[in-house]
């Protein structure tokens, strides 16, 4: 029996699965993604359907966070295009590689029918590293390199749009040198320290989203250790130094409360640090700051006095050279500045304080995966949550969406079914996603969302309030959290007070699948908190 053609779909598809792709997102159309979405059948890629398009693009920067290759995901034209925004802003701005692919007018037409027509790289233009639409002597080399561009530092979304007469077309193997090229890693390998760097008895470094990888880890460990120093890491790089590690003071957004020990040190090493991760504030620290990195980073926020951009792990080897062996820190200060960064947060309400949602949740699984959505309930989670490892935590830091937790979970789950994962999420960033809740049950997923139920959108109500304004627009009202998940096929509870949400996470845990459990929170806190944050 003859084998099928291969076709355009097929090439596309061997090529994600040969950049290390694991599973196809999003929803389908009318037109090529039906043909790639039969290409991954036979090719044994699966494929998860998502309710959104964002959705699917956040279930797939999730793997690709969490794998450190391409996430894929597919939509239609037009409005499936428009709705990708937001997930491709997420993967730019909090730098994922990511593959999206959307159906487009057959070349003969494309110029002549109106309806649904939009242009789709106009539309994604600022929000993708590069978006090409394929042709059929030259879509080889055109994948290739928007996969070679995706993964280059800093990684970031690429839009492959595919005409359906191209993706129903033969295959074309042509080898031809790729369109646009790929973008360098520019900068300097070699490190050049400020004359300061020898005299340094107090040097603090920042761990950036960049610093993620396991080489980084272990030497930026190393490092710290032979000399006691402090380590603060931003929300994406929470564990490359654990929670309970002796170096480890906190986490660090450029805010108020990060200030005063900031300043008490003599240099600032940024390890991976991008300043798309930081607070839009001045950066009036007076002492050197170097930035050892990947990739080179703006000077319009931070002003380096050095970047040295290149192989991290031998920036990290020369400079564990070049730095005094003996500094001025004790572990009290270093633990101080930890302590202080948690009791921030832990402010008690005559209702159900925030923070105690971490502390019960983390008693019942302290080893979970968790994804935090933006919100109120964001300081308590990121300042609490005990995280060992790398991406034991995942967040959109960089683009700060909400709708984010929920979907981030449900592609996490998908590559460690074993492993369960907490979506701490609040109401309002819950019901930008809700339809999610479907894509979690289908697949028996090991995900409980956690809803912090406060019925409103709390810390834009902080910032009306602080402004002098009516807390209009703001109120998000009852919802039966619980009967909804029951709805969606998920077991549902409610919790008013810590005893009673660990049973419910309990139960989740016990039951194996997808849950969903309302913290009815105590929002009062939050006015103080966000002050004893950011100030």
């Amino acid at each position: 029996m003859a084998q099928p053609m291969s076709t355009v779909a097929d090439l596309i598809v061997r090529q994600l699965v040969d950049a290390g792709v694991r599973t196809l997102f999003g929803m389908p159309g009318g037109g090529s993604s039906l043909d790639v979405l039969d290409a991954a059948a036979r090719a044994g890629m699966p494929f998860v359907m998502s309710h959104t398009e964002t959705a699917g693009a956040l279930m797939a920067s999730a793997q690709a966070e969490l794998t450190g290759k391409p996430g894929a995901s597919i939509a239609t034209l037009g409005p499936g295009v428009a709705s990708l925004a937001n997930g491709l802003a997420h993967a730019r701005l909090d730098r994922v590689p990511l593959v999206v692919m959307t159906d487009g007018l057959p070349v003969a037409v494309r110029d002549v029918y109106e309806h649904q027509r939009i242009d789709h790289a106009a539309l994604l233009g600022p929000v993708v590293k590069a978006s090409v639409t394929l042709d059929g002597r030259h879509a080889a080399s055109q994948v290739r390199a928007a996969l070679r561009r995706a993964v280059t530092p800093p990684a970031g979304p690429v839009h492959l749009d595919c005409p359906s007469d191209i993706a129903q077309g033969p295959a074309s193997e042509t080898k031809t040198a790729d369109p646009s090229g790929v973008e360098a890693s520019g900068g300097s390998t070699e490190f050049g320290p400020p004359a300061s760097l020898a005299r340094t008895r107090r040097p603090v470094f920042i761990a950036g989203l960049g610093a993620r990888a396991p080489e980084t880890v272990a030497r930026l460990r190393t490092l710290c250790e032979r000399r006691g120093a402090p380590v603060l890491v931003t929300y994406k790089a929470k564990g490359v130094v654990p929670d309970d590690h002796p170096c480890f003071a906190g986490v660090f957004t450029h805010a108020a409360i990060d200030e005063p020990f900031v300043r008490s040190g003599d240099l600032i090493v940024g390890v991976g640090l991008d300043p798309v991760e930081l607070l839009p504030r001045p950066w009036h620290y007076p002492q050197p700051l170097i930035v050892c990195g990947t990739w080179p980073i703006g000077e319009r926020h931070v002003r380096p006095a050095v970047q040295a951009t290149g192989d991290l792990s031998r920036t990290l080897d020369a400079l564990d050279e070049l730095l005094p062996r003996d500094t001025a820190w004790t572990s009290g200060e270093i633990r101080g500045q930890a302590e202080r960064r948690r009791a921030a947060v832990r402010i008690e309400a005559p209702g159900f304080a925030p923070y105690r949602v971490i502390d019960a949740v983390s008693n019942v699984c302290p080893n979970a995966r968790v994804t935090v959505d933006a919100g109120a309930h964001m300081f308590p989670v990121t300042a609490l949550w005990p995280v060992r490892r790398p991406l034991d935590l995942l967040i959109s830091n960089g683009l700060s969406t909400m709708g984010y937790a929920l979907p981030a979970a449900i592609g996490a789950a998908l590559l460690e079914p074993d492993r369960r994962v907490i979506a701490f999420t609040g109401d309002g960033g819950l019901l930008m996603c809700l339809a999610e809740l479907s894509t979690a049950a289908r697949a028996r997923l090991p995900v409980t969302v956690v809803v912090f139920g406060d019925r409103s959108l709390s810390l834009i109500r902080i910032k009306q309030e602080r402004k002098g304004f009516r807390s209009d627009g703001v109120a998000i009202g009852a919802v039966d959290w619980p009967a909804v998940a029951r709805g969606f096929g998920l077991s549902g509870a409610r919790a008013t007070d810590a005893a009673s949400l660990e049973r419910a996470v309990e139960e989740a845990e016990a039951a194996g699948g997808p849950a969903l459990v309302e913290a009815v929170v105590d929002p009062s806190v939050y006015p103080e908190t966000l002050r004893a944050v950011r100030g």
